[in-house]
Formats: C-alpha cells, sequence, structure tokens
C-alpha cells in the first residue's frame, strides 16, 4: 500500500503545514538503482586523535568510488558549495572521555553539511575489558551515533562500526555496504568485525558470482526480494517454500532464472532433502521462512504457540545443524536468518512471536564464533522492523501510521531494504562480519 503520508510531505503544502503542525517529515529514501548505484557526491575523511589505521582506512574508502578527501576546506569553499555524500569519522584512537571532545570538534562543523540521504559512519573498536577509561570513552561513541541518528533528518544515517586495528581490510565490504545507497532503511546501528581476512571479489558489481544461494519462503514478500537481490549479484538461486504456494512459488524462480523447491521446512527430512537437492553444496543458506498466530497469551492455544515456533526458531536450528554436519554448507559460506524487532523489543499479542525472533538472535550468537571455527562459515541475522508488505497492508489505519512514523527516517522500510542487508551478509568478503544482528527498522523507537 503506497504512503500517501510520505508523498503528501513531498510538496510544498504538505512541507508547510506538517512544519506548522510540527509532524514527522520524512524524507524520501534513495535506494540502489542500476542508474544510481552509489551515493553522489564526496566522502569526508575525517579522524579524532592519533589514528594508526589511517593510511589503510584511506586506500579501502578510496576502493568504495566515492571522491575521498580529508580537507574540511574544499567542502566549505563558498565559491563551490559541495555538500559531502558521507562522512566518515576514525574514532579508533579515542581512549579517554576527554578524547571525545575530538569528536566533537570534528563533526560539528561538517554535519549539518551532509546531503541529503547522507551517510556517517563512526569507526570504533571494542571496548576494552581491562581499560575500563578506553571502554567508556569507547562505549560512549554508541549513545552518541544512536541520538545523532534521531537528530540528523533528511533521510541521512549514521552508523557505528567497531573494527580490529589488525584486521582493517575486513572492513571492505562492509564500508561499501553503509557508504552505499544499498543500506538507505539501516541507522543507528553498531556492527562489529573481526579481524578475519577477507575472501576476494573479482567484480563488486557481481559479488556472488559462481556462489549457490537457497532461500527460504522465497515464493513472496522478503524471501521474493532476498532471492531477487541475490540473483542480482550474481548467485545461482534455490527458492524454497511450502508445497501450498507452488504456483506463486514457481514464478518466482521462474522469473530470476533460479530453481523452485517446494519443501516444508518443518519435515523431518528437510536438510536431507535440501543436501539432495544442492549435491555441490551450498556458499549461502537463508532462513527467511515465518509465520505469525498473533493472539495475546491468555487466548492463546497451545497449537499456535507451537506452529510459529516449529517454523521460526526449531526449523532453523535443525536445518543448520544438519546441513554443517554434512557439509552441505561450504567453508567460506554464509547462514543468515531473518529475526525481528519484536524479538528485541516484545511486542503485544506475539509472544510466540517474539519469542522465536528472540531465540534466532540467541542461535546466531552462540553458532557464530564455533561455525567460523569449525566449518569456516559466518552466521548473521537481519532483524526487520516496519516493511511495507501485503501483512503490513492489511493492519488497521492507525497502528499501521504509527508503525511507520515510530523511527528516525519517519516511514517504513522496503522488502529490498531487508534483502540488500541479506546480500551484504552473504558477500564473500564479508568473513570478518559474524555473530551480527543488524536491524533494518529505520532506526525504530522500539527497542532502541
Amino acid at each position: 500500500m503506497a504512503d500517501r503520508y510520505l508523498h503528501f510531505t513531498g510538496t510544498a503544502p504538505g512541507r508547510f503545514l506538517t512544519r506548522r503542525l510540527g509532524l514527522p517529515q520524512p524524507a524520501p529514501l534513495r535506494r540502489w538503482s542500476p542508474g544510481t548505484p552509489t551515493l553522489d557526491g564526496p566522502l569526508l575523511h575525517l579522524t579524532a586523535g592519533d589514528s594508526t589505521v589511517t593510511e589503510e582506512l584511506s586506500a579501502l574508502l578510496a576502493a568504495t568510488g566515492l571522491d575521498v578527501t580529508e580537507r574540511v576546506e574544499r567542502i566549505e569553499r563558498p565559491e563551490r558549495p559541495e555538500r559531502p555524500a558521507g562522512i566518515v569519522l576514525d574514532a579508533t584512537a579515542v581512549v579517554t572521555p576527554g578524547g571525545l571532545a575530538g569528536v566533537h570538534a570534528a563533526l560539528h562543523p561538517v554535519v549539518r553539511s551532509l546531503a541529503p540521504g547522507g551517510r556517517v559512519v563512526v569507526l570504533g573498536v571494542r571496548p576494552s575489558a581491562d581499560d575500563h577509561h578506553q571502554a567508556a570513552a569507547q562505549q560512549a561513541l554508541e549513545g552518541f551515533v544512536r541520538s545523532l541518528g534521531k537528530e540528523i533528518g533528511r533521510g541521512a544515517t549514521v552508523q557505528l562500526l567497531r573494527i580490529d586495528p589488525e584486521g582493517v581490510a575486513g572492513a571492505e565490504s562492509t564500508l561499501r555496504f553503509l557508504l552505499s545507497p544499498r543500506s538507505a532503511y539501516i541507522s543507528g546501528q553498531v556492527i562489529e568485525l573481526t579481524a578475519a581476512a577477507p575472501a576476494p571479489v573479482a567484480d563488486w558489481a557481481a559479488p556472488l558470482a559462481g556462489r549457490t544461494a537457497l532461500v527460504t519462503g522465497a515464493a513472496r514478500g522478503i524471501g521474493a526480494s532476498v532471492a531477487s537481490v541475490l540473483a542480482r549479484d550474481g548467485a545461482r538461486v534455490i527458492c524454497l517454500d511450502v508445497p501450498q504456494t507452488g504456483d506463486e512459488l514457481a514464478r518466482t524462480a521462474d522469473a530470476l532464472g533460479a530453481t523452485a523447491l517446494p519443501l516444508d521446512i518443518t519435515a523431518d527430512d528437510a536438510a536431507q532433502r535440501i543436501a539432495a537437492a544442492v549435491p555441490d553444496g551450498l556458499d549461502v543458506l537463508v532462513h527467511n521462512a515465518g509465520i505469525t498466530r498473533d493472539r495475546r497469551l491468555a487466548n492463546m492455544p497451545a497449537d499456535r504457540w507451537a506452529s510459529v515456533l516449529d517454523v521460526n526458531l526449531d526449523s532453523v536450528l535443525r536445518t543448520t545443524d544438519a546441513l554443517l554436519a554434512a557439509g552441505t554448507v561450504h567453508r567460506g559460506g554464509r547462514i543468515v536468518a531473518t529475526a525481528s524487532i519484536a524479538g528485541i523489543a516484545g511486542n503485544n499479542g506475539q509472544t510466540n512471536y517474539a519469542a522465536s525472533k528472540a531465540g534466532i538472535i540467541g542461535l546466531v550468537r552462540a553458532l557464530a564464533p564455533r561455525a567460523a571455527a569449525d566449518h569456516g562459515v559466518t552466521v548473521n541475522a537481519v532483524a526487520p522492523g516496519f516493511i511495507e508488505t501485503k501483512m503490513t497492508a492489511a493492519v488497521p489505519l492507525l497502528i499501521r501510521e504509527a508503525g511507520r512514523r515510530m523511527n528516525s527516517l519517519g516511514q517504513g522500510g522496503l522488502p529490498v531494504d531487508v534483502a540488500e542487508t541479506t546480500a551484504w551478509f552473504a558477500q564473500p568478503a564479508s568473513t570478518a562480519v559474524n555473530g551480527q544482528v543488524v536491524r533494518v527498522c529505520g532506526q525504530s523507537l522500539l527497542g532502541a
């Protein structure tokens, strides 16, 4: 369903009225398209403190294809005002609260000049378990980033990326993603990278070329969008969904040149049938299948509880364990699961759904280090917020509008926003991205 309020606020009368009434003024988001694959404008690289990663970071930023500058004067010169499309602030050297003054000094003069729909990425490091001064300073960056994301406006986003100074090269895929239109509906997130070295990418326009991906729940909605983006990025895709969606599943697969696999993911032999369908193995396994059976706990019969937990959580655990044990997921592979902000903040009438999605978060955090060590496989999750689908279109008007507006970007996301995040996780160069749960919610005010 079209967001008429978003369209209205883009008109002159809409801007005037909403400004006078103090109503949200969401900006249209610029997403990836073949004609707009990158942000339009220069990238400003700033540093707070004496960083030890400046040279390596400069090389990575140059590889994004954006015009990188480290001189603020170039952005502000009056004869040619040129707004930066992105700002990267290296705060990895901030180790005391006093050092946070450098964060203010770097961003205060330029944050207003950021172009509409621009990107701000603050680089930090993991808070130390041994140095409480460093831990305080680096944790302070999280509150700073989340607050800046809520005030920056005009469709811009702000993230905190914690890197390992010994593995700066592993940040390339993440910087490419965060500094591009592909991350349009992600803001206020904290992403922590390991020191793992990235696998090489021959062509960043098709980073999944030669890789095989399976997407569950792929007949429609978010799953179909995930399958589409993975195919766009070069993957051979297998679209899995329940046999009842046969015609729709076939249409989705045919449109992508993909393979349809009608299968109930909760079946006892689901993993064996998946393995049989991909005799050469998988590089990417996306657990997207999910259902809702909403009702308050006092009115929820056991079968409604059990069906949601079985589809959304138990089936993910069973098939993941079996496919890893069988070696079906190749070394260097990627497992991506779909959580939800309901699993982070809870939701009225969704104790079963929220429990299942919180369970996915627990699965990711516990399995990720073991899967990397034992199988060379990363495990991550996307946690969507309000995404415009047929399901949310059926939500009553006032609740739907609240869902759309209660985030820093003031609008609902699109299935492609979840798909782009999944594709970033799936890239071979994303080896350092492991055990992460990234909310695709426009920085929802719920659970913030």
